[in-house]
């Protein structure tokens, strides 16, 4: 018994059946998403879906009124593209380091998010194509996230300013972003000149001048080679909070000369470190200097009496 003489309902003529076959095969069409030019090739041009059409006692067949078609999505106010406003729109880096700016976006659908350049009007990127020369500007996004980031290679000063995140709505949207790019250089607290005596410990303490964008390592260098610390009793960094220490214990004549400490995102800074002899003070080095100088003074005075004398006596 066929599924329709389970239900009561009589089995429709040979037509109806071929009927109710061709409509099985158009809701199919249409529930995996087959164009309307494919159901035409079966003769179904204006049909509805099965759903719409009932099967009558007779076999035949009575065409039901639609339901309404749902609002469209972007109609409905919850879900219109918005801006997520957790999203920092103040960024501050250091030259030379690479800036992200986070746009982010709810509910965007089929809309494209643009990102340009507010003083000249420049627009930088186009979903996740470019529209400048300078390949510096990138966007980034990843498929199912609501972040459309705008990434800065190698800033310099003159790329602070205000950046526009628009989105195609109509009327447009958009939120603006400032992005200050600022020279950090690194320094080394305490005096640039060091004197100090054999056997004591070295400390140097090294930060950056702009505290919003703290460097995340740092290098040191004696007399332009790298301090090697690993592995070594005598020397150690630690770094911390945007700040690196060098310590050096026990230090000798082999340990005087210049100190840099060179951080990831700022111009290096360095002193000039001494190391005095056992029983030799800085005070007593300048006045072996200028004992020097008196011998020399001397002499010159003399030679200049001399050579007058000889003028005179001739």
């Amino acid at each position: 018994m066929s599924a329709l003489g389970l239900l009561g309902v009589a089995a429709p003529s040979s037509a109806n059946r071929w009927i109710v076959i061709l409509l099985l095969i158009s809701t199919a069409l249409t529930v995996f998403g087959f164009s309307a030019k494919a159901t035409s090739a079966f003769g179904l041009d204006g049909m509805r879906p099965l759903r719409y059409w009932k099967v009558l006692q007779n076999g035949g067949l009575s065409r039901e009124q639609p339901p309404s078609r749902p609002e469209q999505i972007w109609d409905n106010p919850l879900l219109r593209p918005a801006f997520d406003n957790t999203t920092g729109t103040f960024i501050i880096t250091s030259t030379g380091r690479v800036a992200y700016l986070h746009c982010r976006v709810n509910h965007l659908g089929n809309r494209v998010v643009t990102w340009l350049r507010k003083r000249d009007a420049h627009v930088l990127t186009v979903g996740l194509f470019s529209y400048t020369t300078d390949q510096r500007f990138t966007a980034l996004h990843s498929e199912g996230s609501p972040d459309w980031v705008l990434k800065i290679t190698s800033p310099q000063t003159r790329d602070s300013g205000t950046y526009e995140c628009q989105v195609s709505t109509e009327p447009k949207i958009s939120r603006a972003f400032n992005l200050s790019v600022v020279e950090s250089v690194a320094r080394i607290e305490g005096s640039r000149d060091i004197h100090m005596s054999a056997g004591n410990t070295l400390n140097l303490t090294c930060s950056t001048t702009v505290p919003a964008d703290l460097p995340s390592y740092f290098y040191w260098y004696h007399n332009g080679d790298v301090v090697h610390y690993s592995g070594k009793k005598d020397v150690a960094v630690h770094t911390m909070d945007g700040r690196s220490r060098l310590v050096v214990v026990d230090v000798g004549p082999q340990h005087s000369g210049n100190y840099t400490c060179a951080p990831e995102n700022a111009a290096p800074a360095t002193v000039t470190v001494y190391v005095l002899r056992a029983g030799e003070h800085p005070a007593a080095m300048q006045r072996g200097e200028s004992s020097t100088a008196v011998p020399r003074i001397s002499f010159l005075f003399l030679l200049g009496v001399c050579s007058s004398f000889i003028v005179f006596a001739r």
